[in-house]
């Protein structure tokens, strides 16, 4: 129900030169790819909810699950992917990439596909999606690394430097079946800069004005000991990247949302409220970096999306918005739907009440609502298929 008011990486281990660990390894690693990964549709906590499904449990295939990203292609298929870990820290770590599809908007999945892999100390993680809806290819964004993660990365962008904090991006050309690799820290990473990540859930693609067909990807900076926010961006459908205008300090994992008169806005984890920021030139620059003191939060990763992306009138206006809405403790998952640009957040629906974490949200082709989560917060990826929110409709009527 909608009411007036105010959101992983698999590490697998195998040991011995002898064919009884080259067969326990095998055995393991099929598992953790195909056969242990259990789609769970019992209930849940949450209310309104019209479907959810449990992607990823705790322990099995992988120790733990982290991380959600999702998106939809543009033959509808809707596309999850997380970390799967061996533990709970975060690179450097023996993390893997994994996806799943979805061809019935959401309500059943097909096993998971392995991404990125490899033996330790080598790890992957914290993926992010961007369709290019003019030739359907789609990318996966994620971090990569050897020896040292974002605060013990050295500075340069060496892309063969083992101490060197990583940037790579997959894409497939076949609906998210297959995918090929490739790094991007040179083009994208600053020398003097101590390391980035892409900010896991979703990119976008610029739909109107100068830079229509823009694709962006949020990142989080660090500069010394201070973390910023900015785009990758790609003028030429991915084939080459290059890092857009700075916002902070005092920023971290953020999102991007393409306004109704052309404007990005962008929107970041912090606490106890989120920050904001504008671009007028398609993320080259930004300016009125402030509190946002309508959306509380924990410092926790979150997501902000049009509701239409081809919608005109009043209803381009309208923006979705997730996160756990407190200011303190990852809980309380909570969708919030916007009339006007993000002025205000006045209807909202709560998804899971209980501990939770990361959540990200895509607009699926039947026009229902997907959101995929961290519930427990660290116990299971949780996708959840729900109406679309009418209370900008109730409120103003349809335009």
């Amino acid at each position: 129900m909608w009411c007036g008011g105010q959101g992983g990486r698999v590490g697998f281990r195998g040991k011995g030169t002898a064919r009884v660990g080259l067969l326990l390894t095998t055995i393991a690693l099929f598992a953790a790819a195909c056969g242990s990964y259990r789609a769970s549709t019992a209930p849940t906590r949450g209310v309104g909810s019209e479907f959810r499904v449990t992607l990823a449990q705790a322990g099995d295939g992988s120790p733990f699950y982290r991380i959600p990203a999702l998106a939809v292609s543009n033959k509808g298929t809707v596309l999850a992917s997380y970390d799967a870990r061996p533990t709970l820290r975060d690179l450097p770590s023996n993390i893997s990439v994994i996806v799943r599809r979805s061809r019935d908007h959401g309500r059943t999945w097909d096993a998971p596909i392995v991404v990125r892999r490899d033996p330790a100390p080598i790890g992957y993680g914290d993926p992010s999606f961007v369709v290019d809806r003019e030739t359907g290819r789609i990318f996966l964004f994620y971090a990569a690394s050897v020896n040292q993660g974002i605060f013990g990365s050295k500075k340069g962008n060496d892309e063969n430097d083992p101490d060197i904090h990583q940037a790579d991006v997959s894409w497939s050309d076949d609906d998210g079946v297959t995918w090929t690799h490739r790094r991007i820290t040179k083009a994208i990473k600053k020398p003097e800069w101590v390391s980035l990540f892409a900010s896991s859930g979703a990119g976008i693609q610029l739909r109107k004005g100068p830079h229509k067909g823009r694709l962006l990807q949020p990142y989080a900076v660090r500069i010394d000991s201070t973390f910023y926010a900015a785009s990758a961006i790609s003028d030429d459908h991915g084939a080459t990247w290059r890092m857009g205008g700075l916002v902070g300090p005092g920023a971290d994992e953020n999102k991007v949302v393409e306004l109704s008169d052309g404007r990005l806005m962008l929107n970041s984890r912090a606490r106890p409220q989120r920050k904001i920021a504008f671009s007028s030139d398609g993320g080259d620059t930004w300016t009125g970096w402030r509190d946002e003191p309508l959306l509380s939060d924990p410092a926790n990763n979150g997501a902000i999306i049009r509701y239409d992306e081809s919608a005109r009138g009043a209803r381009a206006r309208w923006l979705l918005f997730s996160n756990t809405d407190h200011a303190r403790e990852r809980r309380n998952v909570t969708v919030k739907l916007s009339c006007d640009d993000g002025v205000t957040w006045p209807f909202k629906t709560v998804v899971d009440s209980g501990p939770s974490a990361y959540s990200t949200i895509a607009r699926l082709a039947d026009g229902a609502l997907g959101v995929l989560y961290e519930q427990g917060p660290y116990e299971r990826i949780v996708f959840v298929r729900m109406p679309m929110p009418v209370g900008c409709d109730a409120r103003k009527g349809t335009p």
